[in-house]
């Protein structure tokens, strides 16, 4: 194989590729290379080659030279959310070129704008071969000689650029891949250049394609197929595979809450409540748009301006917001989406007649999958329709009506968008007669506590404006002609209930204890800085248990020590002085990232994670133990180690902490406390709470470590019941073996936020509570009321107990 010398392919600053502003470049995941940062506005070959792929946005472009080595060129960085925009391919897939033959055109001014940097990698994606530089940073001509590509010493390599590297996993989110899942996973390619595809059974979707992945119809279950091809297809196809396993950052079908019953013919639930108010019907005609344009550029250029318009003004009011406003951005920026709308306009059509078609076809394509979760994502779609074409119209996007008080609003459906825009201090209730109850207007209304009915019929439509309703979410009604009487007894039931909530919310904020005095610290789980902030205003004491891995996830390297302690101290600084316990970082199982290689486990639950895994990668303990105890001061940091089976793995973590302490100058010691989840550790507690701080119960694995039941398999998560005797019997015994050694013990796992557990968990003798921050004010109210005796005695009878429905039985007659 001979030398091949590389030309610049454009005129601009050739750069060492470690100035790269993106770790995937700087730090070599891709291969050795360089950067140019271009002032020429076509990309042209840099060597003969054969042309082996440039991908539809025409950001990039991989070659294959002579000598067999493949090139990727990738023109700015994250231009693939530009879908296109700014790029025109003036080459295919196959073409032979000679050095300097044209590859790419680009608005360079278009493109500046819309992407992180305009400098452009250009490196060699395949092993076997070497790369000697030509005196970098340094401007360069176009044809100028900038680089050689040499054969180096035979090493094992992958398979050529143009073959499929492919993986094969399982969909355990609840709801399968819908908007926010296939948003993420859109978001975590932009840093690949390889072209990603998903298949289920006999259909395949791009996969940075948010659109195209809700056509798939994806359930939860599913085996899917994620086909990866081009330079770095291996590590773009790991991601992905990786992010998948870990759940895309959604609940497994587990611990998903049980789906609102759908009365046959009758509505459904999507925010449960009682509301008396004064009845609002919501009609939103469709903006007229011209069926013909004013010329292919001047239209493909006015749309993608009100993409980006739009995508700039999407609302983060709080985190459930947030979230939506990611996920529509994503829908916003969808290369299939931007790609059909365009091919409309090639076509003579408007920008605001291209991209209601588009939108068209794409809602279409959702509802043929008959999925009713997927079919309610359709609801986004034309959301962002109407928005898009607002702003190409020069119109509000959403004309927010003028509401009295207490309204009950009625609507054929109702957007996202236009419940973020309404005054939600003027509903009581809402109504629509289409819709779903996992839409995300009804994500949204939940998150308010504003009661709501979907899918109650077009009957609805004709109640009166101006009349007095009665909306009962809970028994899936709505009267639109209530009787006095009937008007007079919801009335007092509905401000009884606030009286009683507001009442609770009041008393959060207080310390929490029993009616005979005994100190229950009620905290929260958090696993964000949002989650913290709705900690403190629902009246945590505390962060139980910070997940740490939040910051690991969905990303293509781990956070540097800088990342971690930036983010660790802006938490501690929104909880004040409260406690924050912050586990260590518990990858493995059912979470996994690309830059650990956790390789193939027939069990994964019992394999490397946790604490194992920490031990196996120390450098990513050791940055981690110095971010936090450099972020959160000593007084208020605990940290927690995860599935600890016993008391040398705490001794081993106890020295490397004392060590980053000393390296951080503090001298107080940090607080070091372990994670009761494995029945060794349980059965354990008394050698294990002689060394910790404190010990605190993870009882969902836990519970499937005891029942021998995966809570991730829907065959048999019914069985792992937290409220098992075996279960309580190994709290208890955790709880005694620490008050022993003078050491508290907290449960933080799901079973802390069921107000029927609280009771038997403080009578097993714990005294700590970490719950999600909605349930804080629930479970603090509920505790005062128990007396610990009484507590005592029903811990007792629950351990005697015969099965988890046993002891549910008993619990629910005690609180009555």
């Amino acid at each position: 194989m001979s030398d091949i010398v590389l030309v610049a392919p454009f005129a601009g600053w050739l750069t060492p590729l470690e100035e790269v502003p993106d770790p995937v470049f700087a730090e070599r995941m891709m291969g050795e290379g360089i950067a140019i940062d271009p002032i020429e506005p076509v990309l042209r070959a840099p060597a003969d080659a054969t042309v082996i792929a440039i991908p539809e946005t025409a950001h990039a472009a991989t070659l294959r030279l002579a000598n067999g080595a493949e090139l990727l060129i990738h023109v700015g960085l994250e231009t693939v959310a530009l879908g296109g925009t700014g790029f025109r391919a003036l080459s295919s897939a196959g073409a032979e070129v000679k050095a300097g033959d044209p590859l790419i055109e680009i608005d360079l001014d278009t493109v500046a704008r819309g992407a992180l940097s305009l400098v452009t990698p250009i490196v060699v994606a395949s092993d076997g071969f070497a790369l000697e530089l030509e005196r970098p940073s340094r401007s360069v001509a176009l044809g100028e000689r900038i680089a050689t590509v040499r054969a180096a010493a035979a090493t094992p390599s992958h398979a050529a650029a143009g073959d499929a590297y492919e993986r094969t996993v399982r969909i355990d989110a609840a709801h399968g891949l819908h908007a926010r899942p296939a948003a993420r996973i859109a978001a975590l390619l932009r840093p690949f250049a390889a072209e990603v595809s998903l298949a289920v059974a006999d259909r395949s979707a791009n996969a940075r394609s948010t659109v195209a992945m809700l056509g798939l119809g994806v359930r939860s279950g599913d085996e899917l197929r994620i086909v990866g091809r081009g330079a770095d297809r291996a590590a773009a196809v790991d991601a992905v595979a990786g992010l998948i396993a870990g759940g895309v950052g959604e609940a497994p079908a587990s611990e998903a809450p049980v789906a609102p019953l759908r009365a046959a013919g009758g509505p459904v639930t999507a925010s449960p409540g009682l509301a008396v108010g004064t009845v609002v019907q919501l009609r939103l005609a469709d903006l007229p748009v011209a069926r013909d344009g004013a010329g292919v550029a001047e239209e493909r250029a006015r749309l993608a301006l009100a993409l980006e318009a739009v995508a700039g003004s999407l609302i983060e009011t709080d985190l459930v917001a947030a979230e939506l406003a990611a996920a529509h951005r994503e829908l916003l920026g969808d290369p299939d989406l931007i790609a059909r709308a365009n091919s409309e306009i090639d076509e003579g059509r408007s920008a605001g007649f291209a991209w209601r078609s588009a939108c068209a076809a794409a809602r279409e394509a959702i509802r043929a999958t008959g999925d009713p979760l997927l079919i309610e994502r359709a609801a986004d779609l034309m959301d962002l329709e109407r928005r898009v074409i607002a702003e190409l119209a020069g119109e509000a996007p959403v004309a927010a009506p003028d509401l009295p008080p207490e309204t009950i609003l009625i609507a054929p459906d109702l957007l996202p968008s236009q419940l973020l825009a309404i005054d939600k201090s003027r509903l009581a209730g809402i109504c629509t007669a289409d819709g779903g109850p996992t839409s995300h207007v009804a994500i949204l209304a939940a998150s308010a506590g504003i009661p709501m009915l979907v899918a109650a019929g077009a009957d609805v439509l004709e109640i009166p404006d101006g009349t007095t309703a009665i909306l009962d979410a809970d028994q899936r009604r709505l009267d639109g002609a209530p009787s006095p009487e009937r008007l007079d007894e919801v009335r007092a039931l509905v401000a009884d209930r606030r009286k009683r909530r507001a009442a609770e919310a009041r008393d959060a904020r207080e310390l929490c204890f029993t009616a005979d005095g005994e100190r229950i610290e009620v905290f929260a789980n958090l696993g964000s800085v949002e989650d913290a902030h709705a900690a403190v205003a629902a009246g945590a004491e505390g962060c139980g248990l910070l997940r740490t891995e939040f910051l690991f996830l969905d990303r293509a390297t781990p956070p540097d020590k800088d990342e971690q302690q930036r983010v660790y101290g802006e938490i501690a600084t929104v909880l004040g002085e409260r406690p924050l316990i912050l586990r260590t970082l518990d990858l493995g199982a059912d979470k996994s990232v690309p830059y650990v290689a956790l390789g193939s486990e027939d069990n994964p639950a019992l394999g490397l994670r946790g604490i194992r895994l920490s031990f196996a990668r120390p450098d990513l303990l050791a940055t981690q133990l110095a971010a936090i105890v450099a972020a959160v001061p000593p007084a208020q940091c605990r940290i927690m180690l995860p599935m600890i089976t016993e008391v040398d793995e705490l001794k081993q973590v106890r020295r490397l902490l004392d060590g980053a302490a000393q390296g951080a100058g503090l001298k107080e010691r940090v607080a070091l406390g372990v994670m009761i989840e494995t029945p060794a550790a349980a059965v354990l507690a008394d050698s294990i709470a002689a060394e910790a701080d404190f010990l605190s119960v993870g009882t969902n694995d836990l519970t499937q470590y005891v029942l021998a039941a995966d809570r991730g398999n829907a065959a048999v998560s019914a069985k792992a019941d937290a409220l098992h005797p075996a279960v309580l019997r190994l709290i208890r015994h955790a709880a005694e073996g620490a008050r022993k050694h003078g050491k508290w013990t907290g449960v933080c796992g799901g079973l802390a936020s069921d107000p029927i557990a609280a009771s038997i968990l403080i009578g097993l003798g714990v005294t700590e509570l970490s719950v999600a921050p909605a349930a804080v004010a629930t479970i603090k109210a509920g505790v005062r009321h128990l007396k610990l005796a009484d507590c005592r005695a029903l811990a007792e009878r629950a351990c005697a107990a015969a099965s988890a429905h046993e002891v549910r039985t008993i619990a629910a007659e005690a609180l009555e």
